[in-house]
């Protein structure tokens, strides 16, 4: 029998998370507490920007945001959400990071949980990402339940099942 494998990565559905912007836009242009403000929200390439006039709004802003972006299923474990600046004519920016690939010591926390639970699978290192083989896709299967069941402070999903 052939064996399966799959990988555990970093990586954030694009489009599910310009559809979650777009709905987010969406709501901010219909509420009445954002009416007449200048609000920004910018996906670009590894980076989200939110714009607001003030504090108050800019949480506001980040609740919307984070609503929307775990409504579509997105885990937000893969955003960092960065310190409020303000620029000259009083405006806050919050630079949101998207996490894309996993770090050397979270490929090594995974390993490592991977190792010590004894299972049938082997895992190696490829890249940002970890390839998990076993002879049955219920091996598999039980890995991953027991990846996500851990708590990671990370975001990790799973792809290229095979």
């Amino acid at each position: 029998m052939a064996e399966s494998s799959m990988d555990a990565v970093c990586k954030v559905d694009r489009q599910e998370l310009a559809n979650a912007l777009d709905q987010a836009r969406k709501e901010v242009g219909t509420r009445f507490d954002f009416k007449g403000a200048h609000i920004e929200i910018k996906l670009e390439e590894n980076h989200i920007t939110l714009e607001a006039p003030d504090q108050m709004k800019m949480k506001q802003l980040i609740d919307v945001v984070q609503s929307k972006i775990a409504r579509r299923e997105i885990n937000l474990k893969a955003f960092q959400f960065g310190d409020f600046e303000s620029n000259v004519s009083g405006i806050q920016k919050c630079r949101v990071t998207i996490q894309s690939g996993l770090t050397q010591d979270q490929i090594k926390k995974i390993t490592k949980l991977i190792k010590d639970s004894k299972m049938k699978v082997q895992s190696r290192i490829q890249g940002d990402a970890v390839r998990i083989t076993g002879k049955s896709k219920d091996d598999l299967q039980a890995v991953q339940t027991m990846i996500r069941n851990a708590g990671f402070e990370f975001h990790v999903a799973f792809d290229n099942y095979r």
